[in-house]
């Protein structure tokens, strides 16, 4: 067996709307069914008893080694912890070789879970070791450092959970939600609105006390010292005992408390002067408290208590603390619920301060207190109180958060309880906190665990509110260029601030970002997090899916406009017509419940997505008779159809009617692929929730010309001659441009084309095959890239295709794009009539502009 490709699908995908790996394997000899390998199923379970079954869903049919792959690499990722279900194998039409999809929910954790897979296979195939164990460890690890932390993640599933879309834009905790100017962003647990002003005082833990004071919020006395002097000086002027602990510090680092001699607080100078500048308070006694605030209400409280353990007897101190680290829930870092304890030098002196060491025995039921500070972080542990919080108490949280500026704010409290008001048992905040650590309230040690991530949700976005924009995806084998930039025209023409991707770059807000083929995930992605777009439209090819899913998890609309031969079929596994439509489905089958799919009710392969679509559907088609039509529109369902002149939109007994001569781009209504991208995108406008009247707006003012949409049936003249530039480049286009251009009159008509390598044999001699029957002339000429084929490869084959054909006179083979169109004008006479199929547009139309103008000026300029 051999892993001969590995993919992540980051997006929902051919086969799942789960992130998923995606992995080519060949099978060779008899390893293509296991049962023929004598022991190795044994071997097998031997070396991971736990795997389950080998891949039930596979009947009728030979389990391949590709099948073992899937099972191992979804029961190892399940085995460390990873919270995965789905998998598929799938065999190709190359005989012995499978596509293996693996659902993964860390993408390194999947890439490492499928390797791993593959080194157990191979393990028992040659009956040697593996260690499964230590592969759970790893991936377990892996997980670990690779996912989000409880305090992130715990936001990011509230989002979930509503339905908010969520992107992790670093490896660390910088979350995005929502999309383009509904955005919003957190760290941790910090807000975007939150300003860094506000982080800089709470950090300054004088400064904080001050102003905390100035609101009426109680708070002890203290202030900064210089050195050890100083700071014994400020505790005789508070009354011992006293807390020590770094003026801007955080997580309880460097903190002593319940200071009473010298010797404690010289040590205690030292331990937090390691963190920066030093302050000195009144230890305040009582318990120590964290309150949560989020926005402007309380939402959890919690008790903590430093690490400590209990005597039994018989066991030291360094025994109980390893049995007290047994604990599943304690972990080294913050990723669990609880921290391990540690023996660590602090440890050690507030063991020598109760008279003991690590190996010393305490006594049954002896209390052994191993920090002075109660931080998570240090191995203590937390009780929820928040159904016990005095109102008071509340306010006076609230109260501090606010004073310092904090949208979500990690109050300490020590008293005695939070049942009465703080004044009442001279009890204070000793801290405010940014950023707080959220586990403690999420997963306490003892009490139920609060939903503090809903509360910052909440904060974020009201209820109801997704963080959403409207998203317009547009698939399909001709046409979707132009009714992409037909959609975005009339989403402008409203108002909205538009992001745009197609195969001629990306556009936020009518400025262009970027240029060449951005029709894949990563442009739409690149979209999403541009504050400045309203309504984005997609242009989504084929490629981008099948290397990375899609680049959102859902959308609006999705507008199909037909699905043609002769587009790329061959590659990557995708064959027919059939399998293309498949792959296009895909942004029909990831619609909005509450939004629309556009598709083609003349395309049999376009109308039957409609099954598969979770939302609604609006068939459009130029005959409002076809049966799909017919059906849709007596359940009193949308559908757009041409009535004579006229497109009309209906939906019951409901009708509005747009002009086609006052829409530039079907030229009266005469150009039939025109007229359906024209009804695709009033369909998508429809859908969107667009008036009327700025649809028509819209699309009165959109004009077919180079830069409007470039390379998409562009007419020029030329020394009175009629000249169309267009980028089709498959049979489909062929067809439909020939329709075109016979309602256009021509003395004699000629055109110019390449093809491009990566198309099967028969796709490009039928491209010429089409034309030989409508054109007197056709210019050969080979492009910039063959694409995989050999040097005059591709202009054989197209010659090929003009073998017998009817009108056909004139053939001439030229290298070289700009010296063919240089060719094609030269010839041409008044009336006649030019198609040029340009491969490299822009510079093609730029070419074309430069000849006219330059034969514009020769007119005008006397002898």
């Amino acid at each position: 067996m051999e892993v001969t490709r590995i993919r992540a699908l980051r997006g929902p995908n051919l086969w799942s709307r789960h992130t998923a790996i995606e992995a080519i394997v060949a099978c060779h000899g008899a390893e293509n069914a296991i049962e023929q390998l004598s022991g190795f199923e044994a071997r097998l379970r031997a070396l991971f008893p736990t795997i389950g079954e080998l891949h039930p869903m596979v009947l009728g049919q030979p389990l391949a080694l590709a099948h073992v792959l899937e099972n191992a690499a979804l029961a190892l990722q399940a085995h460390s912890g990873c919270s995965v279900i789905f998998g598929r194998t799938t065999r190709t039409l190359e005989d012995g070789v499978y596509q293996v999809v693996v659902q993964y929910c860390e993408e390194a954790v999947g890439r490492r879970a499928v390797e791993l897979a593959a080194t157990l296979i191979d393990a028992a195939l040659n009956d040697s070791t593996f260690d499964a164990q230590a592969a759970f460890v790893e991936l377990r690890d892996l997980d670990e450092s690779e996912r989000l932390g409880p305090s992130t993640g715990s936001i990011v599933d509230a989002a979930v959970a509503r339905g908010i879309p969520y992107r992790r834009l670093t490896r660390g905790s910088l979350v995005q939600f929502g999309w383009g100017s509904r955005q919003r962003r957190i760290q941790a647990a910090e807000v975007d609105s939150t300003s860094g002003v506000a982080e800089a005082i709470a950090q300054d833990k004088e400064l904080t006390k001050q102003l905390l004071n100035a609101a009426g919020v109680p708070v002890p006395l203290g202030r900064p010292v210089h050195d050890i002097e100083d700071a014994w000086a400020a505790a005789m002027e508070i009354g011992l005992p006293v807390v020590v602990k770094p003026q801007d510090g955080n997580q309880g680092k460097g903190v002593t408390v319940n200071i009473v001699t010298r010797e404690q607080l010289a040590a205690a100078f030292d331990s937090a002067a390691t963190y920066g500048e030093v302050m000195v308070e009144k230890f305040l006694p009582g318990f120590d408290y964290r309150l949560l605030v989020v926005g402007d209400r309380l939402v959890a409280a919690a008790r903590r208590d430093p690490p400590q353990v209990i005597g039994d007897g018989a066991s030291s101190v360094r025994q109980l603390v390893d049995t007290v680290n047994l604990d599943p829930r304690r972990g080294e870092g913050h990723a669990t619920s609880l921290t391990k304890i540690r023996l660590d030098d602090i440890a050690v002196g507030r063991l020598e301060a109760q008279s003991l060491t690590p190996d010393s025995v305490p006594s049954r039921g002896q209390r052994v207190v191993l920090r002075n500070n109660a931080n998570l972080s240090t191995g203590g542990t937390a009780t929820d109180v928040t159904d016990t919080v005095h109102p008071e108490v509340a306010a006076r949280a609230v109260d501090a958060a606010q004073m310092v500026g904090l949208h979500i704010c990690g109050v300490d409290m020590v008293c005695e309880n939070v049942l009465r008001p703080l004044e009442e048992q001279h009890g204070g905040v000793v801290e405010v906190n940014a950023a707080p650590g959220l586990r403690m309230h999420i997963s306490p040690s003892f009490g139920r665990g609060r939903a503090v991530g809903e509360a910052v949700m909440d904060t974020l976005y009201a209820h109801g509110d997704d963080g959403r924009i409207p998203v317009v995806a547009v698939t399909g084998t001709n046409g979707k260029t132009t009714t992409a930039r037909l959609i975005n025209h009339i989403l402008a023409s409203s108002g909205l601030r538009t992001g745009m991707t197609n195969t001629d770059g990306v556009w936020v807000d009518g400025r262009q970002t970027d240029s060449g083929d951005c029709s894949g995930p990563k442009s739409a992605r690149n979209v999403l997090l541009h504050p400045d777009v309203d309504a984005a439209v997609f242009e989504v090819a084929r490629g981008g899916v099948l290397r990375e899913g899609l680049g959102f998890d859902r959308c609006q609309v999705a507008v199909v406009t037909n699905i043609g031969s002769g587009d790329h079929l061959g590659l990557n596994y995708i064959t027919t017509v059939e399998d293309l439509a498949v792959l296009k489905r895909v942004i029909v089958r990831n619609v909005a419940d509450s939004g629309y799919a556009v598709l083609n009710a003349a395309d049999p392969n376009v109308a039957a997505m409609a099954a598969g679509c979770p939302g609604s559907v609006i068939f459009f088609s130029a005959d409002r008779q076809h049966p799909v039509m017919a059906t849709h529109r007596a359940q009193g369902k949308r559908t757009v159809h041409i009535d004579g002149d006229t497109l009309v939109a209906a939906e019951g007994s409901w009708r509005e009617r747009v002009l086609l001569r006052d829409v530039p781009i079907t030229r009266n209504g005469t150009l039939p692929f025109q007229v359906e991208n024209v009804m695709a995108a009033t369909a998508a406008a429809w859908a969107v929730g667009l008036d009327w009247d700025t649809i028509r707006s819209g699309l009165s003012s959109f004009m077919n010309d180079a830069a409007g949409v470039p390379g998409r049936f562009n007419v020029m003249a030329y020394r009175g001659a009629t000249v169309i530039a267009d980028y089709g480049h498959n049979t489909d286009a062929m067809k439909a441009l020939v329709a075109a251009v016979d309602t256009l009159p021509a003395r004699k008509r000629s055109v110019v084309i390449s093809g491009a390598g990566d198309r099967r044999d028969c796709d490009i001699r039928d491209q010429t095959a089409i034309l030989g029957e409508a054109f007197d002339d056709v210019i050969l000429y080979q492009d910039a890239a063959q694409r995989g084929r050999a040097d005059g490869e591709v202009m054989a084959l197209l010659r090929q295709g003009l073998q017998g054909a009817r009108r056909t006179r004139h053939i001439e083979e030229i290298r070289g794009e700009f010296v063919a169109i240089d060719r094609a004008l030269a010839r041409l006479e008044p009336g006649d009539l030019a198609l040029i199929l340009v491969d490299q547009v822009d510079e093609a139309l730029a070419h074309l502009a430069h000849c006219i103008a330059n034969e514009r000026l020769t007119e005008t300029t006397p002898e």
